[in-house]
């Protein structure tokens, strides 16, 4: 909120008008007084009292002056305190306010992700004031957090406990560092949003760090032979998925969720993909809006089936959890080997036959230096030709 006349510092709204030129040697420069409130309605009623009082300070120095006689100050006005004491809120009251407004601004999976990690700071420290975090109470948030189990959030056994219920229940492998810095972002963030509130004067996390360092695990793409056994075998709920990212370069979420309406005709160029959000689901980033070939290999779905949808039964969580036990009937288990490692495929197909970095990235929506999707290279470059990506995509070839 703007407040004439007013600004907010250190969460308390400050008053300073400057008096004419030609009073400012009677009167001084300014008046300037605190609103003694960090809320912005409070204050706009509260300035406007301060607005009354320097209108009568200007008004009596400008009799003064005229008739040469002196001025009676004007007392400012005094505020009565109408605001509770900062710091005062429960952190498990400002926790369920604060995700209720979450849940209108990210997606389903993303909004998952904070309730959980704001989750464990409520079973922590929920019924404490969240002027009294500290931040100790930081650093001993993050050591139990580094004892979690990696399936923590995952077994139906361990819904509904706290944080140190879930680090006595813990056992195998612990969250890595990456999940670590996650869940402190989020929480750190919830105390950020508090702050901006008026709630505390400063967040106590933000000088907590992760010291645990860890190693990404990227995904391997899977070999000729691995390829070959997974589409010999045919599954029913997963072949035609498999088939459809293995030459399109498609996440799994891209794929499950596209429409019919998503396929377009471009005469002598043929079909094409409409990789975009629409009702079925978001796009993972910008960059993600893309329009590619659909591959030689792929015709058939175009005409197949009446539903709306090209993959109307298939979720993401489907699809992964499929893969998992398909690769395991298979005997093609590797660590790194899931899914996801379709799209890597794909674009190791695209490298070994010489296409440019910056000609895949734009096929499968990525950002790299030279692609369209980069500032200063892409406000001079309109991108590669439907014609130059028809070429490329055609020449993937699934092993045989």
């Amino acid at each position: 909120m703007r407040i004439a006349y007013a600004y907010l510092k250190q969460q308390t709204w400050l008053y300073r008008r400057n008096y004419p030129k030609a009073l400012q040697p009677l009167l001084g420069q300014a008046l300037k007084q605190s609103l003694k409130t960090g809320d912005a309605k409070v204050a706009k009623a509260r300035a406007a009292e301060v607005n009354a009082t320097y209108e009568e300070i200007v008004a009596k120095a400008k009799q003064g002056v005229v008739e040469e006689t002196p001025v009676t100050p004007v007392a400012a006005p005094v505020f009565k305190k109408v605001c509770p004491v900062i710091g005062r809120s429960k952190v498990a009251d400002l926790a369920r306010e604060y995700l209720n407004e979450r849940s209108d601004q990210l997606r389903h999976g993303g909004f998952k992700s904070v309730r959980f990690s704001v989750g464990l700071l409520v079973s922590f420290l929920g019924s404490r004031p969240v002027a009294s975090v500290s931040r100790d109470d930081g650093q001993r948030f993050v050591r139990l957090t580094g004892q979690l189990s990696r399936h923590v959030g995952k077994s139906e056994r361990h819904r509904g406990l706290g944080l140190e219920a879930l680090v006595a229940r813990s056992e195998g492998p612990a969250i890595t560092p990456q999940t670590q810095r996650r869940i402190l972002s989020q929480v750190s963030h919830f105390l950020d949003w508090c702050v901006y509130r008026g709630h505390v004067a400063d967040n106590p996390f933000k000088t907590v760090r992760v010291e645990r360092r860890g190693k990404v695990a990227s995904y391997v793409p899977p070999t000729d032979e691995e390829v070959r056994r997974l589409i010999d075998l045919s599954d029913p709920v997963l072949g035609n998925v498999l088939v459809f990212c293995l030459l399109s370069g498609l996440r799994a979420g891209e794929a499950v969720g596209l429409l019919r309406e998503d396929l377009i005709w471009k005469g002598n160029l043929g079909w094409f993909v409409n990789v975009r959000a629409n009702r079925v689901r978001q796009l993972k980033t910008d960059a993600a809006e893309r329009q590619i070939p659909l591959h030689c290999g792929l015709m058939t779905f175009v005409e197949a089936g009446s539903d709306d949808r090209l993959f109307p039964d298939l979720t993401v969580a489907r699809v992964t959890k499929r893969f998992a036990r398909v690769r395991r009937e298979v005997g093609v288990e590797r660590p790194g080997l899931v899914f996801h490692s379709t799209r890597k495929w794909f674009i190791t197909q695209c490298e070994r036959t010489g296409v440019p970095e910056h000609f895949t990235a734009s096929l499968v929506g990525h950002q790299s230096a030279r692609s369209e999707n980069r500032l200063t290279y892409g406000i001079y470059s309109a991108g590669i030709s439907d014609t130059q990506k028809r070429e490329i995509v055609d020449g993937v070839r699934l092993p045989v």
